[in-house]
């Protein structure tokens, strides 16, 4: 079985990473950052619908059903490059909606899920549907409307709480492939705070060298690439298995890999990492939740210590 990326995945990959940089840049985020604390709204309508004329939400519906046609191994590499960039919105729930939901597959609908334990939703307020728990659709106005706003550790990501407690998610392929998806962001993420890490560290000077000539610093910058590359196997593995106790393995890792890097790369950056300047704090605010989203670590855990006693019987 050959985990390695074909020449046309990596091709997708690179046009999406060049779609992401002309079109969402650090500038772009910044703008979100302070857009959101103006409205509260982090999705940019426009972005989203050339993410759908893209095929980013299409990307696994049949051709003859207007998708592209493609599975989840392209689907994880187009979501690492979505969390390399820090993309804003809940893009896992819409790609999942695309063939459900009117608008989806396209970009001219928002569709947010049932993701977060109890009755928290991320993007409520901007969202023209809702997958249930049981990943199908139901309309934002039946029953829960905009929901009670919540504060959320990431400024891009708003949180509601609804008036009727949801149900966790559904077990099963809908809730494994958002699991999947979420840790490709999460990858996306752990691997551009390697390179912001990296570059900081031959940049910076201290003591008449740059700062990534100190074995402290040495060892963090490796610790982190070694753990973002570990979650890279992971989420490749379970893209192509598609097992329920891979993707649990590849989420677990992912997040433990996104918010470790996050902070390592705030230590890199020393005292200027903790600025609201610097984009580091982003990373780690979006990694925080992202951890809380689709699988936690606990049922990660669960579900690998199920698969464990079934194989020891």
């Amino acid at each position: 079985m050959d985990f390695q990326p074909t020449q046309d995945q990596r091709d997708l990959r690179t046009g999406v990473r060049d779609l992401l940089a002309g079109r969402y840049d650090r500038e772009a985020l910044r703008a979100s950052v302070d857009r959101a604390a103006d409205t509260g709204r982090s999705v940019d309508r426009a972005l989203w619908r050339e993410l759908g004329e893209a095929g980013f939400f299409a990307l696994r519906l049949p051709e003859d059903r207007g998708g592209v046609g493609l599975g989840l191994p392209e689907a994880v590499l187009v979501f690492e490059e979505a969390g390399r960039a820090l993309l804003p919105g809940p893009l896992v729930a819409t790609h999942l909606a695309a063939g459900l939901v009117a608008g989806a597959a396209e970009g001219e609908a928002v569709v947010t899920a049932f993701d977060l334990e109890g009755a928290l939703v991320a993007h409520l307020g901007e969202a023209d549907a809702v997958l249930g728990a049981d990943g199908e659709p139901v309309e934002p106005a039946d029953g829960y409307g905009a929901g009670e706003p919540v504060r959320s550790a990431d400024p891009l990501t708003p949180l509601a709480r609804v008036s009727v407690p949801a149900r966790p998610v559904a077990a099963g392929t809908y809730r494994d492939e958002g699991a999947l998806l979420t840790a490709a962001l999460q990858l996306g993420s752990a691997l551009r705070t390697v390179e912001l890490a990296v570059r900081y560290a031959k940049e910076r000077e201290q003591f008449g060298q740059p700062i990534g000539a100190f074995q402290a610093v040495k060892h963090l910058c490796a610790q982190m690439l070694v753990r973002a590359e570990v979650a890279r196997t992971a989420v490749y593995a379970a893209a192509v298995t598609a097992d329920p106790a891979e993707v649990a393995a590849a989420k677990l890792l992912a997040d433990e890999a996104a918010v470790r890097n996050a902070r390592d790369c705030l230590q890199v950056h020393g005292g200027m990492g903790f600025t609201w300047e610097a984009d580091v704090h982003l990373h780690l605010k979006r990694a925080w939740v992202r951890a809380e989203q689709w699988r936690t670590a606990a049922q990660a855990q669960e579900t690998l210590a199920a698969e464990l006693l079934a194989a020891a019987e």
